[in-house]
């Protein structure tokens, strides 16, 4: 600021300076302008008395040459009295009375008078350039410098030329901004949603890397020097984590994008460890760049328990959280807090939302949540004030299920499949004169941690079968069309946290256990022992398993807030023309199995 008021003393000063200046050159000015007029009369004076006789003269001369021409000699009318005052006084000096002959044409009186003198400035060229139009203090001194100093010139100001022109439309160099400025334009708003744009493009520039080496000929694989991991069935790819959002929380859920398959969603719960950061997280992750830092941060003051982008509605993402709200975020607003979010009331959920899945269809589709304490409620994404239609679910009149899952058969949004803490699995019905839990099926002796229904889309219709996983150490395999299950995998020796089936391959499912092991199940090849298996760094607990909706990646998430992605190889994720008709036989195995079990017990007894 003293440097400003210093710089402005400056100006004052130089102004100061121009005035006086131009004031003594406009008094010279009229100074000589008054002296010139004094020379041109005096001088008109003396021309008046010495050149009367040469005027008469002049004037026979003229008469004498027309009558030469046979004109008649024109007639002077009658002076002014201006011009006989001149030629009396001009008389009178030269000491005789001289007859005047009138002249054929009027002369007018010369005489000095003051010119007035206007300037016309120079037309302004508008030029626009791709700079930041900032005004600079260079132009404010030019404009003050043009109104002080410019002097009015005889003639109008010449056009500029071309050079002048481009000279003209050079952009300013920007001014150094203080230090108060900085900080206030660093901490605008406009600035916060410029940066992160930015940043978020420098990096994924920064870490996508291209492999300028790649051999298109095939020479690589004939010298036995190519891809080593082609035969892999698993192979790990990537993981994510973020060292203030990630550290010290446990990865609750995971779901991908329909709209954007390269990203991914994850959930995180409470850090204990830092009680002034927000208790509930989600973080969008980015699989197309190989940057290090979420594309998207969002948080709310509840433990996320679970998380899923909105069908039909790719910049939302939708949370369940440990106190019962539901909370919407959108990723085109500049806030990470939810933009909308569920009341905390009797008519909405109380307790921790474990599970919440947008379906139906474009046109009518519906946000279906659980809570713990056996309420479903369905609500429409554009008003999350109050639910559209809200159930309690209780089997036979006891107290209500404890809902730690659900999942909905393929293309349907009717019937759903729950699983609880009690260890028991439940159908129910949203609609309808069957409206609630309609079946239970009971196995597990551990609460009931994740639950899939069977999606593929193929030669034949599986979607009546499908998988648990359970605090029990085991997974099953089940059929709506019968309430016992189909076959038990005993393989894990912790607790099993989640089960999933293959987007694409029908016979293939994916499950994850506390001990750090991902495991890959081919039924059509073996039910006894995974077909592939890989532990973590670490043996963390993983608690969450989600597959691609290409089928060629997992993604899992473990209780240190890390998620790894693994690359399931070509020959074990891709399914052969024939799986369908082998998986059809490989059931047909597993009941024959089942039933020789049955008897041989009923024998035993």
């Amino acid at each position: 600021m003293a440097d400003r008021k210093a710089e402005l003393e400056r100006k004052k000063l130089r102004l100061q300076q121009i005035r006086e200046e131009k004031k003594r050159k406009e008094e010279e000015k009229k100074k000589k302008e008054a002296q010139e007029a004094t020379k041109a009369v005096a001088a008109s004076t003396t021309a008046g008395a010495g050149g009367g006789g040469d005027l008469e003269r002049k004037r026979r001369d003229a008469d004498d040459l027309l009558k030469d021409l046979g004109l008649p000699p024109s007639v002077l009318p009658p002076t002014s009295p201006s011009k006989s005052t001149t030629s009396d006084a001009g008389s009178q000096d030269s000491g005789g009375d001289i007859p005047i002959t009138p002249s054929p044409r009027h002369k007018p009186k010369l005489g000095m008078s003051q010119t007035s003198v206007v300037g016309f400035p120079p037309k302004e060229l508008v030029s626009y350039s791709k700079e930041t139009q900032t005004p600079t203090e260079t132009e404010e001194k030019d404009d003050e410098d043009e109104e002080v100093i410019s002097e009015p010139t005889p003639a109008p100001a010449p056009q500029p030329t071309p050079a002048e022109e481009e000279k003209e439309e050079e952009p300013e160099v920007p001014k150094e901004f203080t230090e108060e400025e900085k900080t206030q334009i660093l901490s605008s708003e406009n600035f916060s949603i410029f940066f992160d744009q930015s940043t978020r493009l420098v990096e994924r520039a920064l870490s996508d890397q291209v492999d300028i080496f790649t051999d298109y000929t095939g020479k690589a694989d004939e010298d036995g020097e190519g891809d080593k991991d082609a035969g892999a069935k698993l192979s790990f790819n990537r993981h994510f984590f973020d060292d203030r959002w990630s550290r010290h929380r446990t990865v609750t859920c995971l779901d991908w994008s329909t709209q954007y398959p390269e990203l991914l969603v994850a959930s995180y719960n409470s850090n204990e460890e830092s009680p002034h950061e927000p208790d509930g997280v989600a973080l969008v992750w980015n699989m197309k760049y190989k940057k290090e830092t979420p594309e998207f941060i969002f948080h709310c003051q509840s433990a996320v328990q679970s998380a899923a982008f909105a069908r039909f509605h790719p910049n939302l993402v939708v949370g369940g959280t440990y106190s019962g709200q539901i909370v919407l975020w959108d990723n085109r607003s500049t806030k990470r807090t939810p933009v909308q979010r569920t009341p905390l009331s009797a008519a909405a959920h109380t307790h921790p939302v474990y599970c919440v899945n947008v379906v139906g269809t474009q046109n009518a589709h519906n946000l279906i949540s659980v809570s713990t304490d056996g309420k479903m409620c369905s609500w429409s994404l554009d008003m999350l004030s109050q639910p559209q239609d809200s159930m309690e679910l209780q089997h036979k009149q006891s107290r209500a299920v404890a809902v730690t899952c659900m999942t909905f058969p393929s293309n349907d949004v009717n019937n759903f499949v729950v699983g609880s803490e009690d260890g028991s699995v439940y159908t129910a019905c949203r609609h309808g004169s069957k409206a609630g839990i309609n079946e239970v099926f009971e196995a597990h002796q551990g609460p009931v941690t994740g639950i899939d229904c069977h999606h593929v889309q193929g030669q034949l219709d599986f979607s009546h079968l499908f998988l648990s996983a359970s605090f029990d150490w085991t997974i099953k395999l089940w059929s709506l069309k019968q309430s016992k299950p189909l076959y038990s995998f005993e393989d894990n020796s912790d607790y099993v946290y989640d089960v999933e089936w293959s987007p694409i391959h029908p016979a293939l499912f994916a499950a994850v256990d506390g001990m750090g092991k991902l495991d890959l199940w081919n039924l059509n090849n073996d039910t006894e022992v995974p077909s592939a298996s890989i532990t973590l760094d670490g043996q963390p607990a993983v608690n969450r398993v989600k597959w691609s909706l290409s089928g060629q990646q997992i993604a899992v998430g473990d209780a240190e807030g890390r998620i790894s992605i693994f690359d399931v190889g070509e020959n074990v994720a891709t399914p052969r023309n024939d799986e369908w008709n082998r998986f059809v036989r490989t059931l047909a195995d597993i009941k024959a199995n089942a039933q020789a079990d049955t008897d041989e017990e009923t024998l035993s007894r």
